[in-house]
């Protein structure tokens, strides 16, 4: 018998008089009244203060907020305005992100396989830098570079060879892997070599990234080191670290807080006689503690001697995690966060999927009914960027709230929204 553990809430969590939880001052049945499900729901303090805790332990300018784990305007204004630079791995993500008023020097380009008008777009917008990720890449920069025209600062992207116990499809930073230019064979020095001598770029610093939701600090560790001997030597100015920090997710989960991941990471630096300046790139330990999402129970089906399955009005397509990567969540009803989870459940989503599960094994009060709202936790990063129209399915609308307001930062998706691209079903006869 166990109930929600309230650590995995965001910040600003609390109980109404009646038990509603209440998140940033409102209450969570008001809001899903207000703007519907499947409702993500943000502590935008609880925001605020992780983007303050990693460049407090940084410095200014000397955290990237990693945008691919969760990225709107009111989110690239939050993590801009709090000191933070932006990494951007498509087009898409800068447009969102100029289109916020954030300027384009405070943006960092990334990316496997940039597209030639992708980068065309970052150069002539300028933004900071761009993580350089292979040799076509640099054939691309150098086909667009014109005598007397802009020459972007760049970093090179290493693979360390450095393994983490992550799951293998978020694991970048081992030698096989389609991130970066191999350390180990070679290809980092050459790329260094290049990137040197072109007169197409300027380069600024090398890059590593050892994977996502990474618990272990000795990763980090050994990250560390592996590439001090690397750059050192090259007498660079900029060393990133990347990111990865993991959270917890659910009970009994353990993570290192973004102060002390950083006081880690920096002395090993100072141990090894690190020259270049240090910079991260966290997402994940900025936005996901600091959500839930909420949904409305629409069918219960028990099938005798098996299991019960709760079937909510969201699924795969706001959450693709767990069908992803098997991950793991707490359920829990909002009416009832301290009531005993006694009974097990399978949740499911409204997907013509089987795989369409939330939580394959979730613990819920047995009074659980039809209508009443349920909410996962420690959904803010993965989940709305990674999101789907699978069968036609509108997606969620996004709030932010804080000392008793909500503001809404994302719409829900419309009819209208599905059909703007379809031109058949925009055909008149």
């Amino acid at each position: 018998m166990t109930v929600m553990p309230f650590a995995l809430l965001p910040d600003n969590s609390a109980l109404d008089t009646d038990q509603m939880l209440m998140i940033g001052g409102c209450r969570v049945d008001d809001l899903a009244l207000e703007y519907g499900t499947p409702l993500f729901i943000y502590d935008e303090a609880h925001l605020r203060a992780r983007c303050r805790e990693a460049v407090t332990a940084f410095g200014h300018e000397r955290v990237v907020y990693a945008s691919k784990a969760f990225v709107c305007g009111a989110m690239a204004q939050i993590a801009h305005s709090e000191g933070m630079l932006i990494d951007v791995a498509s087009g898409g993500e800068l447009a969102i992100t100029l289109a916020a008023g954030v300027p384009a020097s405070s943006c960092v380009l990334h990316g496997n396989n940039k597209s030639l008008s992708e980068l065309r777009e970052a150069i002539s917008a300028g933004v900071r830098h761009i993580v350089i990720d292979s040799f076509d890449e640099m054939d691309r920069l150098e086909a667009l570079h014109r005598p007397g025209g802009k020459v972007p600062d760049v970093m090179i992207r290493v693979t360390p060879g450095v393994h983490v116990h992550t799951h293998d499809f978020i694991a970048t930073g081992q030698d096989d892997s389609k991130f970066g230019f191999n350390l180990r064979r070679g290809d980092a020095a050459a790329a260094v070599e290049r990137a040197a001598a072109s007169g197409a770029m300027n380069l600024i610093g090398v890059h590593c990234h050892i994977g996502s939701n990474v618990f272990d600090a000795e990763n980090f560790a050994r990250a560390v080191e592996v590439m001090a001997e690397f750059a050192e030597p090259l007498g660079l100015e900029h060393l990133v670290l990347g990111g990865g920090l993991g959270v917890a997710y659910v009970e009994g989960e353990q993570a290192a807080s973004l102060s002390e991941w950083g006081a880690a990471l920096l002395s090993a630096a100072a141990d090894l006689k690190v020259r270049s300046a240090i910079s991260v790139e966290p997402g994940r330990s900025i936005v996901a503690a600091a959500a839930i999402t909420v949904y409305e129970v629409g069918t219960i089906k028990e099938i005798s001697g098996l299991r019960t399955y709760v079937a909510v009005d969201g699924g795969m397509s706001d959450n693709p995690r767990p069908v992803l990567y098997g991950s793991g969540y707490e359920a829990f009803l909002p009416r009832a966060v301290t009531a005993p989870r006694v009974e097990g459940y399978r949740i499911v989503g409204k997907h013509c999927e089987s795989g369409d599960v939330l939580v394959n094994e979730a613990r819920l009060p047995g009074d659980v009914a039809v209508g009443d709202l349920l909410a996962t936790a420690v959904t803010g990063a993965y989940g709305r960027s990674m999101g789907s129209n699978y069968n036609a399915i509108t997606r969620p609308a996004v709030v932010f709230v804080a000392d008793g307001d909500a503001r809404l930062v994302i719409r829900r998706e419309t009819y209208a929204d599905l059909l703007a691209t379809d031109l058949a079903a925009n055909r008149r006869p």
